[in-house]
Order: structure tokens, then sequence, then C-alpha cells
């Protein structure tokens, strides 16, 4: 049986409130994390475009003087909030693909719920990781925490070719790269805003059917 992903991504908590701190100033010695925080939420509201150091500097109970403490800029502090982020999204794609139990068919399923449970919880930080430009080469631990996320879904791309004569299968990374495309479309066009909105599809069955019609046919999985 695979992982339940919704009880799990509902435990799941930033480092603020897996501490328990409400937002501090400077001298309550979490001023980095209070900052990240702030900045999540403006990024949620806003984009990760859309405010500025001293707004974060605001939310967070700080003066603006203070943020350079602890980030060179805007930047430095938006490429933290994605570096937490992708320590996130990794854990809970581990989660998903439980390597690759029950059967590898349906934890690479799981890994697709887990994709838009991620988007849907943690708005500010899949922005941060997604959307706001940055390149996860921006810093070793940018890198190491996007290449931990992407090394789940490389894994259950492969699973599923294990069928295939090795000279016949499709490169996994490009499949895996398609697949990450794919659900990143259906974050951006179905699953913000009002469910149902748009589509008279949830994300969920959308993701699933576009990834099930390219999967078929690449000869991964059976045709129904």
């Amino acid at each position: 049986m695979a992982r339940p992903i919704r009880s799990f991504v509902g435990a799941l908590t930033t480092p603020m409130a897996k501490e328990g701190l409400a937002k501090q100033g400077y001298h309550h010695g979490n001023l980095r994390q209070a900052l990240v925080t702030a900045a999540l939420e403006l990024i949620a509201a806003r984009g990760p475009q859309g405010f500025t150091l001293s707004e974060a500097a605001k939310v967070a109970g700080v003066t603006p003087a203070a943020v350079y403490r602890h980030f060179a800029g805007r930047e430095d502090l938006i490429a933290e909030c994605a570096r937490q982020g992708y320590a996130i999204f990794a854990d809970l794609m581990e989660h998903a693909w439980n390597d690759g139990q029950p059967s590898a068919l349906a934890a690479f399923g799981a890994t697709g719920r887990a994709y838009l449970a991620f988007a849907k919880k943690f708005p500010g930080h899949y922005m941060a990781m997604f959307e706001s430009g940055l390149s996860p080469n921006r810093s070793p631990e940018l890198a190491a925490g996007a290449a931990r996320a992407e090394a789940v879904t490389l894994k259950a791309t492969q699973a599923l070719s294990t069928h295939i004569p090795e000279s016949r299968r499709p490169p996994a990374s490009m499949v895996a790269a398609h697949v990450r495309a794919l659900s990143h479309g259906v974050v951006e066009l179905y699953a913000r805003g009002t469910p149902g909105g748009q589509s008279p599809f949830s994300p969920e069955e959308l993701l699933e059917s576009g990834i099930g019609v390219y999967l078929r046919g690449l000869g991964l999985i059976a045709p129904d």
C-alpha cells in the first residue's frame, strides 16, 4: 500500500514552526529565521520579486540595517527560502517514493501527488525555488538540496523502465525532466486559486492522466 501523502505533508513544518517560535527580533537570537519566515509570507502573497528587504524587516519586526547581519541582499534571502524549501520537498518526495513500494507505478504516482501537495502547503518555498529566477547552482547547499529532490524523480523513472531492453529505453533524465515540467504546469495553471475554477478536473486528476498518456506513449507502462 502506498504511503499516505496528506498526513505526512500536514506534519511537515518550517524550521520556525519546528522550534515553536513566533516572529522575533534580533535581540531574541533568531533574526535569520524570522527574516526567512517574513520573506516566505511576502513571496506567497506577492511573488519573489514583489517585496523589498525593508518590507521583510518590517514584517520580522527589525530595522532594515539588521537584515545585512545575515543576508547580503534580497536574492540571498530568497536563496535561503529556496534552500529550506528543497529540504522539505526532498523529504516529502522520498516519503512518497518509499523505495518504490508497493510497486514502481504506484510509488511514481505518489510522487506526483506529493509535488502538488508541496506546492499547496508551502507556496512561498515553492515560488522561491521555481519562480524566483535563482539558479540552484547559486551555492553548493542550494545545489545539493535541488539534486536530492530531483534524484527521487530520476529513480522513479528508472524503475519504470526496467522491463524495456536497455538499448531501447528513453533517457531517464529526459523523462524525469518532462515529468517535472508537466507537474509544474499543472501547479501554475490549475492548482492555484479556487479549486475547480479553471478546470472541471482536479489538479491531481489532470497530472495523473497527463503523465499516464506520456508514459504510455513511451512504452513505460501498459496501455489501458
